[in-house]
């Protein structure tokens, strides 16, 4: 990193790497909300495995963008740990570099998981090597498939909540923005931590929930990359306390 510093304090890098961060976090939110929502929320009924069969095959294009989706969020989340690593590595380089070997764990889980999308989409493509099983098996295998990227969705939190956890720890210390905001990052990140492990343990309370137990997160991400992307980073330094007046002698 080059020893040249800018009026704050801070490398010149550390200032461009935030504001990379910050349009990061909000567009890997808008991409994980578009394929989260807009295509499985539309196509996939939960406990109806025809059903969700059938939209799937009548809608594969969208499915198949979907798919091209997580990838674009998943290397879009891997550049946002670079990024996170020039802005919070001289605070910490362990600490950065722990939340960075989580975030990644995350990535490979996620983008691993995606296979199962690809499995689900060839079953239903009608191809003759199939034929060998009837509609009813390839319906139940498909929803078998596309639960199963869910489960890994369910891993890939448990990494993301501890590496959050950590980068929020690293924001805290630095005071490179507001300690609130930072102290949030954290309470939202175990949260997303826990609930994820509840799911995996405790899957029907939690399922009611919906996705109650990750809107904290979802609110300290977006708010943190307005933040970078609005106001950047500053270091502000702890002032030693005022000293009291000399007492003057009678």
């Amino acid at each position: 990193m080059s020893s040249t510093t800018t009026a704050d304090g801070l490398e010149p890098s550390q200032h461009t790497a935030a504001t990379v961060a910050g349009f990061l976090y909000l567009f890997t939110m808008a991409t994980a909300i578009f394929s989260e929502v807009f295509v499985r929320g539309r196509l996939i009924v939960p406990g109806d495995a025809v059903l969700t069969a059938q939209n799937i095959a009548a809608s594969e294009q969208l499915f198949r963008i979907g798919i091209a989706v997580d990838l674009v969020t998943f290397a879009s989340v891997a550049m946002l740990v670079w990024a996170l690593y020039v802005v919070l590595s001289p605070v910490s380089r362990h600490l950065a570099l722990l939340a960075a070997f989580l975030r990644l764990a995350e990535t490979a889980v996620a983008a691993g998981a995606a296979v199962n999308a690809f499995f689900a989409v060839r079953l239903l493509s009608g191809d003759t090597y199939l034929e060998a099983f009837d509609a009813g098996q390839l319906e139940a295998l498909a929803r078998l498939f596309v639960t199963g990227q869910g489960f890994g969705l369910q891993i890939a939190f448990v990494f993301l909540g501890l590496g959050s956890a950590v980068y929020s720890w690293l924001w805290f210390e630095s005071r490179y923005i507001p300690q609130e905001l930072a102290a949030w990052g954290i309470f939202a990140s175990l949260l997303l931590y826990l609930g994820a492990l509840f799911v995996i343990v405790f899957p029907e309370p939690w399922r009611a929930a919906g996705y109650a137990w990750m809107a904290p997160m979802a609110i300290y991400e977006v708010g943190l990359g307005l933040w970078l992307l609005t106001r950047g980073i500053q270091l502000k330094r702890i002032t030693d306390a005022p000293r009291p007046a000399a007492v003057g002698h009678a």
